[in-house]
């Protein structure tokens, strides 16, 4: 069966080789080498077999080139998948990491993953795992939640005057070490008679 036929003629076998020189990267280098030697009079699968892809990849690749050039030999950006949450989403999770939990609202005096979903399911409406939550949390470089739960009604005020006022506690001096006293084989100690009677 004949092969697709090359429609462009604003380049000649010469000119795609010197732009597969300067192509970008090596894949994109090879399908324009691939469209040269076919223009040169090489056999699809001669000039497949050559650039490393299948007879059915480089006519894929024809197709390209004939309806945008060399530039449709180009790989195309790739959308990917979306962010669970937008930019603006993003920052108030990390102003709700950033100020805690409300226990009214939230019934909860620190933050845990679970936590932080059952809010943004309820704010956004977006339902997440606590793997994904977490892989949030580390974009927004939190890299535990780990932060100390504070009871309600604690004065901070009082606890930072008492930090201030408290006289430290003193650190006991540790002992000298003394000469341990002579042990016979056994491992009791020998009384002073006997020792000298077995000189």
């Amino acid at each position: 069966m004949r092969g697709l036929a090359i429609s462009r003629t604003e380049m000649t076998a010469e000119q795609l080789r010197d732009a597969a020189v300067r192509a970008p990267c090596v894949s994109v280098g090879r399908r324009i080498l691939a469209i040269a030697m076919v223009l040169d009079g090489h056999s699809r699968s001669a000039a497949a077999k050559a650039q490393a892809m299948d007879r059915q990849t480089l006519r894929d690749w024809v197709i390209r080139y004939n309806e945008s050039g060399v530039a449709g030999l180009a790989d195309q950006p790739r959308s990917g998948r979306p962010p669970y949450l937008d930019a603006e989403q993003m920052r108030e999770l990390e102003d709700w990491v950033e100020q805690g939990p409300d226990l009214k609202q939230d019934g909860v005096v620190r933050w845990r993953r679970i936590d932080l979903c059952r809010r943004v399911k309820q704010r956004f409406g977006v339902a997440l795992h606590e793997r994904s939550m977490g892989k949030l949390l580390r974009r927004l470089d939190f890299r535990r939640i780990s932060v100390r739960p504070q009871h309600p009604q604690s004065d901070e005020a009082a606890q930072e005057t008492f930090k201030k006022t408290s006289v430290p506690w003193p650190m006991p001096r540790s002992k000298p070490r003394t000469r341990s006293a002579a042990r016979s084989k056994s491992g009791s100690r020998t009384r002073q008679g006997l020792a000298s009677k077995a000189r």
